[in-house]
């Protein structure tokens, strides 16, 4: 029986060529590229260290392989829709629930419940069941932007200072561009569930590198040109 592989590309297009050389030998040596992650026996993230973005977007999938598989899946299962405040912050077990971006205001603010508990940072994700893919479907994530202080608090507890290199990061600090707040429903995320569809570009349009589709259409799942 082949092993199973997922593999998933941020950057450029040079980035996913490169995918597409690495999945090219992978199949060669027996391996069965899957669309799932939950199903992979290897999972493969291939990234791009120039774009700011891509590489933030592989610590966050990192941070998902080991605690959000478990207990996300878990809590859907006895609620209809979840909403996780405190995302980054260090759990009881050592973790933090999921790596993030300290761009927003997520793990650091210290804030306190109508009963007294203790939560840290201002945003959250709103979260349902999607009965199709049979895994977590994440609608919005949202909140408000750090300020100096609160960004530069984060950065230091995951050991990133070297951000405060960039010049988003350093705009910041230095006062340079105003506070603000962003959040909303992600459309075609809501028209995922709503249409019972596997995929996001089962409802959006844009440009899906080959590989992707070909991965798609062994599921039956045709995203969209």
């Amino acid at each position: 029986m082949p092993r199973k592989l997922y593999l998933e590309t941020f950057g450029c297009q040079m980035n996913v060529l490169d995918s597409e050389l690495v999945l090219g030998q992978l199949r060669a040596h027996g391996y069965e590229s899957v669309a799932d992650r939950d199903s992979a026996d290897v999972i493969l993230y291939n990234t791009c260290s120039v774009r700011e973005h891509a590489e933030q977007k592989v610590w966050s999938r990192l941070g998902e392989l080991r605690p959000r598989k478990q207990r996300e899946p878990a809590i859907l299962q006895k609620y209809p829709a979840v909403f996780i405040i405190g995302i980054g912050w260090t759990l009881k077990d050592g973790y933090p629930h999921e790596m993030r971006a300290a761009d927003y205001d997520d793990w650091v603010t210290e804030t306190r419940s109508d009963d007294g508990h203790v939560r840290h940072g201002l945003n959250g994700d709103i979260l349902v069941w999607n009965p199709i893919t049979r895994r977590r479907h994440e609608l919005t994530s949202m909140g408000i932007r750090v300020n100096s202080e609160s960004l530069k608090k984060q950065l230091e507890l995951t050991h990133q200072t070297g951000f405060l290199n960039f010049p988003y990061h350093k705009a910041i600090v230095n006062h340079e561009i105003p506070l603000s707040v962003g959040g909303g429903i992600g459309q075609s995320r809501t028209l995922m569930l709503l249409l019972r569809k596997a995929h996001l570009g089962e409802v959006s349009v844009t440009v899906w590198p080959k590989v992707l589709k070909e991965m798609c259409e062994k599921k039956n799942i045709h995203v969209l040109n």
